[in-house]
């Protein structure tokens, strides 16, 4: 008896992750719940250096920024509820020094655009195609920051206006890093502040517009939403909200898309990772038991062992 319908995937034999991937995430806050597996597993990746980012629009504009070395100044910034901010990114950058957020900025700029030109693989979540645009400027903001809805216009963006922002990203990346692999997913992140009927509109859009850009094997689609809509249609793989993924539900999704886009050999690797940090997790009863220094001694050459085939993984 089957109790399920599983979402067809099909494995990704070419370009496939392995530890000599390097890996940039940039995205939803769902592509932060996948890019928390990577560090664990020790990967070579990146998460959203400009902090958490919604729509398609706040993603190119972060990385036109970036690969155009754009220099952050006073004048784009904003004094707010006692710290600065900038509209094209995330309120965690946000500082209540002034000079201490453009160095960030700027900082991010340049590693950003290091990470895009060596990357291996560039994963991009797409959350809402709902965007707001400050009356002030005319322009779409990454982030309203708690200014007052007031001062924007909300507006959805057409599948046509997210094509081409997403091909405007890929043309972007494709200039720097020709042999690097994009990987679009939606998030499953339901935002229903936006309404029932408007959120499903949203997601239709990005869905419909990652296919009018997927046009060889170095653009790849994987369809986490696709996967909780449907393998998890139960609340009980939601957190209270009833809106995120909770941890069971990400958990598969990960598994999902390992089982994708990893190698066989990586998967056996991360197995040995795996074991390491349960390993260094463990809390004994007695930290100078002779007992706990065999193990951490049997525990410090396994990660010898395998950082001999693995010279970039690091446990400290």
């Amino acid at each position: 008896m089957k109790l399920q319908t599983i979402v067809p995937i099909e494995k990704q034999s070419k370009n496939a992750i392995d530890y000599n991937a390097r890996v940039l995430l940039l995205g939803s806050c769902f592509s932060e719940n996948i890019g928390t597996n990577f560090e664990y597993y020790k990967f070579n990746s990146t998460q959203n250096p400009f902090g958490i980012l919604f729509h398609p629009k706040a993603i190119e504009n972060l990385i036109c920024n970036s690969l155009h070395q754009k220099k952050y100044t006073e004048k784009e910034l904003f004094f707010k509820e006692e710290r600065w901010h900038s509209f094209e990114v995330h309120s965690s950058l946000s500082n209540t020094n002034k000079d201490a957020l453009l160095t960030l900025l700027n900082n991010s700029v340049l590693e950003t655009k290091k990470q895009v030109e060596k990357a291996s693989h560039i994963i991009i979540t797409l959350g809402t195609a709902w965007v707001y645009k400050y009356t002030e400027t005319n322009s779409i903001v990454a982030n309203c920051h708690k200014v007052p809805q007031k001062e924007f216009t909300k507006q959805l963006l057409s599948v046509a206006e997210i094509t081409e922002s997403l091909q405007t990203i890929l043309t972007e990346i494709n200039n720097v890093n020709k042999n690097c692999t994009v990987v679009f997913t939606v998030s499953p992140v339901r935002h229903l502040k936006d309404g029932f009927v408007e959120n499903t509109r949203s997601k239709a859009h990005l869905i419909a517009a990652i296919h009018q850009v997927l046009q060889n094997n170095k653009t790849m689609y994987f369809p986490s939403y696709e996967i909780m809509m449907d393998e998890l249609r139960d609340y009980r793989f939601y957190q209270e909200d009833m809106l995120h993924p909770n941890k069971t539900a990400i958990r598969y999704i990960w598994e999902k898309f390992v089982s994708v886009f990893f190698t066989e050999n990586c998967q056996k690797t991360m197995k040995e990772v795996a074991l390491i940090q349960k390993g260094m997790a463990h809390k004994p009863f007695h930290l100078d038991s002779e007992s706990h220094q065999k193990f951490l001694k049997k525990l410090d050459q396994k990660k010898e062992e395998l950082k001999q085939k693995h010279p970039n993984l690091s446990f400290f």
